[in-house]
């Protein structure tokens, strides 16, 4: 039996911004990205909190699940996450209370404490707290917001209290790995653009976890890129849109999601190529339906992960799609009538 076909499929939207396009056409793709892989059995569909990045339309996170939750309907949405040093843990717990009360059972509240953004920004949105070093203190804070109510509680989450949104610590270092450890929530790893310190989490986390209420086993996501195509070559080549998209931000660029070329030959020098591949994008995995499905057992074999979230930063969003039909046949033979499909919601 393959190792593919007892791991979840998940996905997480930044909902792009691409050259070209616009705000408006990028939510409407997350919309229907998320009706995709919903019929494609896909587990859960996440948003990321960004800022002041004009490739990036899911600053409003909550609000964007908000939208996608009313356009689904059975697939889990959620953070992926929520930066929650740049906001008060009782707002955040309003706003996740709010959701999980619109759609019962089916919102996730992923937290992060990078924030998200250049600093200027981060200055912008934090004023006068400019660091995370207080994250688990306001993890615990926001978790009490959502727990049941307690006698004598002054301040209270309403919506919110006693709907206890299942929190995921999410982390691109072994921070975040560690503290879900000690608290025993589940924990997702950002390997789509810090893929270094992936197997080191993992084995930390599950090395230091201790049972809780909510989880008595660890267990882990690992988001990562994939590119997937009817063929090696045209997978290569929808490739160049993320290695345009790292080797800007390598030169403190942000810019819509660029179109694909024919070869990255001549855009970047040899450094920056080795810096796009291995320290962005070591976990991406890039090909056909072949290729993809080896490179997939593989990973899932050295991992052991219990979820794979796909990143796909494709320009056109047919090809997002497709991809994420490639990666959902290969792991659990799920097929679509593409006539059915749902039309974009506005």
């Amino acid at each position: 039996m393959s190792p593919l076909s007892q791991i979840k499929l998940s996905m997480l939207d930044l909902a792009p911004i691409v050259e070209g396009g616009d705000a408006a056409q990028a939510l409407s793709h997350s919309v229907q990205l998320a009706q995709h892989v919903e019929k494609l059995g896909f587990t859960r569909f996440w948003v990321a909190e960004h800022h002041n990045m004009p490739g990036v339309a899911s600053s409003a996170t909550a609000v964007l699940i908000g939208h996608i939750a009313a356009h689904t309907r059975n697939i889990r949405v959620g953070s992926g996450g929520i930066m929650l040093p740049n906001h008060a843990p009782l707002v955040v717990a309003e706003q996740f209370g709010t959701l999980a009360t619109l759609f019962p059972g089916r919102i996730d509240l992923g937290l992060g404490r990078a924030p998200g953004t250049d600093p200027l920004t981060a200055r912008a949105l934090r004023r006068d707290r400019m660091n995370g070093d207080d994250f688990p203190q306001q993890v615990g804070e926001l978790r009490g917001y959502l727990a049941p109510e307690q006698p004598g509680q002054a301040v209270r989450a309403i919506p919110g209290g006693g709907t206890e949104v299942p929190v995921w610590l999410l982390g691109s270092s072994l921070f975040s790995a560690q503290l879900a450890a000690q608290l025993g929530l589940p924990f997702a790893f950002a390997a789509h653009f810090a893929p270094t310190h992936l197997d080191e989490a993992l084995q930390l986390y599950r090395h230091r976890f201790q049972p809780s209420a909510v989880l008595e086993r660890p267990y882990a996501i690992a988001c990562i890129p994939l590119i997937a195509a009817d063929s090696d070559e045209r997978a290569q080549q929808l490739a160049t849109t993320p290695m345009q998209k790292f080797l800007a931000l390598i030169r403190g660029q942000r810019l819509p999601l660029k179109p694909p070329v024919e070869s990255m030959a001549g855009l970047w020098t040899p450094r920056e190529e080795f810096t796009v591949r291995n320290e962005w994008l070591g976990e991406a995995i890039i090909g056909g339906p072949q290729q993809v499905r080896a490179a997939l057992e593989r990973f899932v074999e050295r991992t052991g992960v219990d979820e794979i979230m796909l990143s796909t930063d494709c320009h056109s969003i047919s090809d997002r799609l497709r991809s994420c039909e490639i990666a959902a046949e290969l792991a659990h033979g799920k097929r679509l009538d593409r006539q059915a499909e749902a039309t974009p919601a506005r």
